[in-house]
């Protein structure tokens, strides 16, 4: 397809990670040309910015790579050449304004992702990169050329480097299927299984809860989660019931630790406090507090604010004797049990754990295994909940490859 060229370099997926690594490598004067298997790119970058491109956050760096946990340190390397700030006034040079939300997260100024994505695609394109779509990459033949699949039937293809780019394995009617595993495993590359993050998980509720509260929002609610550690986390925030169980942001946020509690427990309990706003002591205070003729479930609503899903949840986790008892019932408004049973799967996961372990690379992202590969985004073994946090590390990683690949070269 392609004569090989000391100047020429193939990158094989177009998503953030794929075409930042791009636009670092054109502006270095090598020649680019992107593969993607699905008829665009950007795909999913454009999906996630549905309901308001969340691009980053404003918090303070040491709070912000704490989001990264475990890998904290490996994200730390690739953010300090490319922060939150570097990334903000990148979009700023595309001609896209930015502003910070109430929660401190950072959007586009029309809070969509489709006009940056266009005006980075007109960039690229003007600078000569060249977009192949509907390729499909297939590994490498028994010369080490690169395999791919398009309408026009199998074709190889021979760079002086490559950046794989292929995403995690969520969302995969979007091209992010993680076929691209078991290629890289028979390399020898040393790799982490997938498992969705950024996910739901099944808790079995009646079909009571189901048929009237199914996609019911929880707000200003917060949840505690005792991990494998023994340490509780305390959190505010808000989610949703799922027919399934429970999903949304603040889920999210404690699905790494959810994830672990239940592979090595089999289950793992939140407690929900209903009231975070309210002490134990004024809640148990209005439970007591007389209520005449009226209902609890009215004198619930009249006293604490209680009504509706809350209400439903507590009828839903509790015995009769527990609701009937003031004590109990007070104690599990500011603490109520809600045990998870399995992760959602792994395709309505938002992201991915899992994928190439960070021990399988250089400092440049190049696989150890495989030289003049690197590798970006979503298929390194990280995770980080939603809040722009994803985002940034893949720009961060697409540029940290680009980068790679501009020393590996230079130096050959």
């Amino acid at each position: 397809m392609q004569s090989p060229s000391s100047q020429y370099v193939a990158i094989i997926g177009g998503g953030p990670a794929g075409l930042m690594a791009a636009e670092v490598l054109v502006g270095a004067g090598y020649r680019v040309d992107i593969f993607d298997a699905m008829p665009s790119v950007g795909r999913k970058f454009l999906l996630a910015g549905v309901g308001g491109m969340n691009i980053t956050h404003s918090e303070p760096m040491a709070q912000f790579l704490s989001r990264y946990a475990e890998r904290e340190t490996d994200i730390a390397r690739l953010l300090a050449d490319f922060s939150p700030t570097d990334l903000c006034d990148w979009i700023h040079g595309l001609g896209i304004q930015t502003f910070v939300g109430s929660s401190g997260r950072i959007f586009p100024s029309d809070m969509k992702a489709a006009p940056l994505l266009r005006a980075w695609l007109q960039r690229l394109k003007t600078g000569g990169v060249q977009m192949h779509v509907r390729h499909r990459w297939l590994g490498w033949d028994e010369s080490g050329a690169l395999r791919f699949i398009s309408p026009a039937g199998e074709t190889t293809l021979r760079p002086a480097a490559t950046v794989l780019a292929l995403g995690g394995g969520s969302w995969a009617r979007l091209g992010s299927d993680g076929s691209w595993l078991p290629l890289l495993t028979a390399q020898g590359v040393k790799t982490a299984p997938l498992q969705p993050a950024n996910c739901g998980f099944d808790v079995g509720w009646s079909t009571h809860l189901r048929e009237k509260f199914a996609g019911a929002p929880l707000k200003s609610i917060a949840l505690a989660l005792t991990d494998v550690q023994g340490q509780t986390q305390y959190k505010a925030g808000e989610f949703v019931i799922s027919e399934a169980g429970v999903e949304g942001s603040l889920i999210y946020a404690f699905s790494a630790r959810i994830r672990q509690l239940i592979h090595i427990q089999g289950a793992a309990t939140l407690l929900l406090d209903l009231l975070p706003n309210h002490s134990a002591e004024r809640v148990l205070a209005e439970v007591n507090h007389p209520r005449g003729s009226r209902s609890l479930s009215s004198h619930l609503q009249s006293r604490l604010g209680l009504a509706g899903v809350k209400v439903s949840l507590l009828h839903e986790c509790l015995s009769k004797e527990d609701f009937q008892d003031a004590t109990r019932l007070a104690a599990a408004i500011k603490a109520l049990p809600i045990i998870l049973k399995s992760p959602r799967p792994i395709d309505e996961a938002i992201s991915t754990a899992g994928g190439i372990c960070f021990e399988a690379l250089d400092a440049g992202l190049m696989l150890k295994a495989l030289p003049g590969v690197f590798c970006a985004g979503e298929m390194l073994d990280w995770e980080a909940p939603t809040g722009g946090y994803l985002l940034t590390a893949c720009f961060a990683s697409g540029r940290a490859a680009g980068l790679g690949v501009q020393r590996w070269l230079a130096a050959r």
